[in-house]
């Protein structure tokens, strides 16, 4: 009787199956259903080796950016009053922006957006926030994918596939050329761009690098998502031009990975399953569209109560499949839309207050930076300031964790990643 690697000790799946002479262990008949499920899942899914981060080096105390969006609006008193308080409900401590110069004796610093000159003035063109977008996204993401590359213990030149991931800017030649230059990766990568997905479009990206592990187990995938939110600050004073300015910020994060089956050794997460679903009579609640004068976000107060209202059964169709329940999920990593989005998410599927809380320091520590947002929480969730691989040498038993985010559609993406001690 041996026990299949994948399956055991994940729910009720974690049983001792048979198996033949053949040195590799299989999911044979005679095993219970689910164990077979299981390990038939894992074995065509995503082992993430590493991951990798960058904010930019300067940041903004939330308090400030108050001030500064006052101060480029043209707000009256009243206005600074209100503004202050939406800043301050965020939770946000400070955010990083590549805009931000070095300020002297003052507290911050940018010439990029001036004040208004009048009630029309929306501030620079699009063009002038993409030439921006042209200059500072590689470096950012340059940053992220060393970064994830010696977590992964993974050369450049071994990388065959290469998904980047943005909504806040476009060009081609794009990150992914400048990438391939700057670092050194093989002029034969395999490159593939997920654009204007939104805050979920790291699961995009994954569910792409999923596939290309799958159809060829030597590949190495690099994923790479780089958001420069803080380029499209919005001059109105709409409500909800106002929320959009006072949560997002600036960010890269990187992840290495490949198919699956890996060394008996190896010690890894790995991306067993996803789930997408468009939630019903929401397309007006949240936008992202391209206007003369950056990108222009629309986001309801509805969206919270929105994406409550369906999650149980959409993380119960994530865990079914893999004989799990909610009471297994040992981990739950939460894309920090806002405050309220982390509350909604909590109250509906009755989570203890620790559970998003690294979800919630993320947002404080970082502010909301769209697609890469769940690889800094994944990132602090998974490593804890050990290598992957180490990471498991404390725990005898596999440990599971649910990742989610939402974006323009509504769309919730899920994710189930499970340990591999």
């Amino acid at each position: 009787m041996t026990t299949c690697p994948q399956a055991a000790g994940i729910g009720k799946a974690g049983k001792e199956i048979e198996d033949s002479t053949d040195p590799k262990p299989r999911c044979q008949t005679v095993a219970i259903a689910a164990a077979a499920c299981i390990c038939q899942t894992l074995m065509m899914n995503f082992r993430i080796l590493g991951i990798g981060t960058a904010a930019p080096p300067r940041q903004i105390a939330q308090q400030d950016a108050a001030v500064l969006a006052g101060t480029l609006v043209g707000s009256a008193a009243r206005r600074e009053r209100t503004l202050s308080a939406v800043y301050r409900q965020t939770r946000i401590a400070h955010r990083g922006s590549v805009l931000l110069e070095d300020p002297g004796d003052a507290a911050f610093a940018q010439s990029f957006f001036p004040p208004a000159r009048d009630s029309d003035d929306a501030g620079p063109s699009t063009a002038a926030r993409m030439d921006r977008y042209c200059r500072e996204a590689p470096g950012l993401a340059a940053t992220a994918v060393e970064r994830a590359l010696a977590a992964s213990n993974v050369s450049p030149a071994e990388v065959t596939h290469l998904v980047t991931c943005s909504c806040t800017g476009f060009a081609a030649p794009g990150v992914d050329l400048a990438l391939i230059e700057t670092l050194g990766l093989p002029a034969t990568v395999a490159r593939t761009h997920v654009g204007f997905m939104g805050c979920h479009g790291a699961f995009n990206a994954l569910r792409v690098a999923s596939a290309f592990g799958s159809a060829d187990p030597a590949a190495v995938v690099l994923v790479v998502c780089v958001e420069l939110c803080s380029l499209h600050f919005q001059y109105g004073r709409e409500a909800e031009q106002i929320v959009a300015n006072s949560i997002f910020a600036d960010g890269a994060a990187a992840v290495v990975g490949r198919g699956l089956p890996g060394q008996p050794t190896d010690r890894h997460w790995t991306l067993i399953d996803q789930r997408s679903a468009i939630l019903a009579d929401s397309a007006s609640q949240m936008g992202w569209t391209i206007g003369d004068h950056g990108f222009e976000m629309t986001l309801s107060a509805e969206v919270p109560g929105t994406i409550a209202a369906p999650l149980p059964a959409l993380v119960d169709e994530l865990l079914a499949p893999h004989s799990l329940s909610l009471s297994d999920v040992d981990h739950w990593a939460v894309h920090p839309g806002g405050p309220r989005v982390l509350s909604a998410v909590e109250t509906a599927l009755d989570l203890a207050p620790n559970h998003l809380a690294i979800s919630r320091a993320v947002l404080a520590e970082h502010g909301n930076m769209s697609s890469g947002t769940i690889l800094f929480i994944l990132e602090q969730l998974f490593v804890g300031g050990y290598s992957m691989a180490n990471r498991f040498t404390a725990t005898a038993s596999p440990e599971t964790c649910v990742a989610m985010a939402f974006g323009p559609g509504l769309t919730a993406e899920l994710a189930l990643l499970v340990s591999q001690p």
